[in-house]
């Protein structure tokens, strides 16, 4: 029987970029504790919000959150109807829990889409974020544009204008509880609920048929190739989609704990009462006075 030389030193397996690409990427989704916490606080937004979401009385606690996913959905309408060059006539949130986008021009095979797409990905996006302090303040802020745009469209309607001061002020108040830590679950809570507005929404409008009409309607008469229910099934598929590619960005992109959230929280937009805002207490008052200027310069102009 011939004789094998091995060498002890000399791997019998060596992996290659699939392998080690796949390893990487499974260490890097598994979460850690930190992390594992905030999956928890996801997964109970979850149950909370479907109760919340089909009981008669107790629904009124999250209406204004149901009405800003009316909002992100009526803001991606207009969002896409500008970037194909359609002119924005308003937008309106009703009492019901609907919107409407007033919009005449543009590409119809975009915008109509676009209200679910891109409420989930915002969804998504804010998912991510509600896994790290200071990336809660960064959606925070480009929130605050996205209130300034739907005022913008929406300036005839009082809900609207309503809900985004509410809104704002609840985000400010967040904002100083917690050193941030708070706003983190704000912002995480108001991406669940997009996404889960998504998901309901198009279960309710296109595959139960519970209206008459809906964008995936309107789209099947355009396009002509589909009837509605596929376009509901495929757009319900893309946001199942986006809400796991939201989890998985938060999980490989902040592996930070709380402690160094914390830490790190108090050198980006410190609050008062953080470690570092003695040394910044200065420019962030200029900030703070440059920003609240340009809001009342464009609220003048609404």
């Amino acid at each position: 029987m011939p004789s094998v030389d091995l060498d002890p030193f000399q791997p019998l397996f060596v992996p290659g970029p699939t392998q080690l690409f796949i390893r990487d990427f499974k260490d890097r989704v598994t979460p850690n504790d930190t992390q594992r916490n905030t999956l928890i606080v996801a997964g109970i937004y979850i149950v909370v919000i479907f109760i919340l979401w089909h009981l008669p009385y107790l629904r009124v606690i999250i209406y204004p959150f149901k009405l800003l996913t009316v909002g992100f959905h009526e803001m991606s309408h207009a969002f896409v109807g500008v970037l194909t060059c359609a002119k924005i006539y308003s937008i309106e949130l009703d009492p019901d829990e609907g919107g409407a986008t007033s919009m005449s021009g543009g590409v119809p095979w975009l915008t109509l889409p676009a209200g679910y797409l891109g409420s989930s990905f915002i969804g998504a996006a804010l998912i991510a974020c509600g896994f790290n302090t200071n990336a809660s303040k960064v959606a925070s802020i480009v929130l605050a544009v996205f209130f300034l745009f739907t005022l913008w469209w929406a300036r005839k309607n009082w809900l609207s204008w309503l809900l985004i001061f509410g809104m704002s002020g609840l985000i400010v108040l967040f904002w100083f509880v917690g050193g941030g830590i708070a706003l983190r679950y704000l912002v995480l809570f108001i991406g669940v609920m997009s996404c889960m507005y998504v998901i309901w929404d198009v279960v309710d409008d296109t595959l139960a048929r519970k209206v008459n009409t809906s964008d995936a309607s309107e789209f099947a008469r355009i396009c002509g190739c589909c009837p509605s229910r596929v376009w509901g099934f495929l757009w319900l598929i893309v946001a199942c989609i986006f809400f796991a590619l939201g989890i998985i960005v938060g999980l490989v992109s902040f592996k930070q704990n709380l402690e160094q959230q914390k830490i790190d929280s108090s050198h980006f937009l410190p609050v008062p009462g953080s470690s570092s805002h003695a040394v910044s207490l200065s420019p962030n008052y200029h900030v703070a006075a440059w920003a609240v200027i340009i809001l009342l310069s464009m609220l003048r102009l609404l």
